[in-house]
């Protein structure tokens, strides 16, 4: 399948480590149908040493989905997309992540450094699958290594059918500002598909972003989390131009108990529990005594209990 098939909205789930597992991407699923949504970040060492079926989980709702690969060795990461292709509508290889463990270990960002390996790993992983195949990298390693635009050229010219481009170096990680106007000087210089990504958070900041960086698109990470029906309330709009409204709190404690359940059914009721505790701020930030509803939540290892403490807080008590 082309990308141009794949892509059929202007707005995109982007990966997040930890985050956009199978329960987060069937809820962004359940509101948005058709957008391109993308999993969490899957190591190739990793994936070669143990093939984790909570990572590889899909639905056949799910699609389009891109599968997205961290690794700086051109010949482990291809076999991976091979194995993966199962699954996947598109790979997409990772040269953007700033973590310092994931850096040191010349992945990541650290790729931006290294246009030559970077080149052989799209190269590898394109001559190996027969889907579309990404990279999500940013503007550069630091200030006065924004190499962006080259990259970005370089990437096109190993294969690379589609782009996504976070507007911050990696030495700024997620501080500050992201840089929507830099990516325009990206998208001049190549042929495929550019999506702009960072800051994004909603209809007003998409709209923005769109017009400073003349993206084909946006994909949208942190502000997904606590809001699964954003990134379907902004295709919404660019489609229509109608404003759908913010969910209601009674909504959003709905959708918190079904990733709670789901992340349950997937990995256990212990697991389960504590991997949902990083959610629970993004889904009661709004709530008056957010931190002593918060501070419950995340100290409580009993289901029942978080299920009064969630309807205590629709019920404003």
């Amino acid at each position: 399948m082309e990308v141009s098939q794949l892509i059929k909205t202007k707005v995109s789930l982007a990966p997040m480590a930890g985050i956009t597992d199978y329960v987060l991407r069937s809820l962004v699923r359940k509101y948005s149908k058709d957008s391109l949504i993308t999993t969490e970040m899957i190591s190739s060492e990793a994936l070669t040493q143990v093939k984790d079926t909570t990572i590889t989980k899909r639905d056949n709702n799910h699609s389009p989905i891109s599968y997205q690969l961290s690794g700086h060795k051109p010949e482990m990461i291809a076999n991976c997309a091979k194995y993966l292709e199962q699954f996947a509508d598109m790979i997409d290889i990772n040269m953007g992540c700033p973590v310092g463990k994931v850096v040191r270990g010349n992945d990541g960002c650290a790729l931006m450094r290294n246009h030559s390996l970077a080149y052989d790993i799209v190269k590898a992983v394109k001559e190996r699958v027969s889907i579309p195949v990404s990279v999500k990298f940013r503007l550069g390693y630091t200030e006065s290594e924004m190499n962006y635009v080259e990259f970005g050229e370089w990437m096109q010219e190993a294969g690379a059918d589609f782009i996504t481009i976070h507007g911050r170096t990696r030495n700024r990680m997620y501080s500050g500002s992201a840089d929507w106007t830099k990516i325009s000087e990206l998208k001049k210089s190549v042929d495929i598909p550019v999506f702009a990504n960072g800051d994004v958070t909603s209809i007003e900041a998409a709209e923005k972003c769109l017009e400073q960086s003349n993206a084909d698109g946006i994909a949208i990470g942190r502000a997904t989390i606590g809001d699964a029906s954003l990134i379907y309330r902004i295709e919404h709009f660019l489609a229509t131009g109608e404003r759908l409204r913010v969910p209601e709190l009674e909504e959003k404690i709905e959708d918190l108990k079904q990733h709670l359940n789901e992340e349950i059914a997937l990995r256990g009721e212990k697991t389960g529990i504590k991997f949902v505790r990083k959610f629970y701020p993004f889904y009661i930030n709004s709530v008056k005594n957010a931190a002593k509803y918060r501070s419950r939540l995340v100290t409580t290892e009993d289901y029942n209990e978080i299920m009064k403490i969630l309807d205590c807080i629709c019920a404003g008590e």
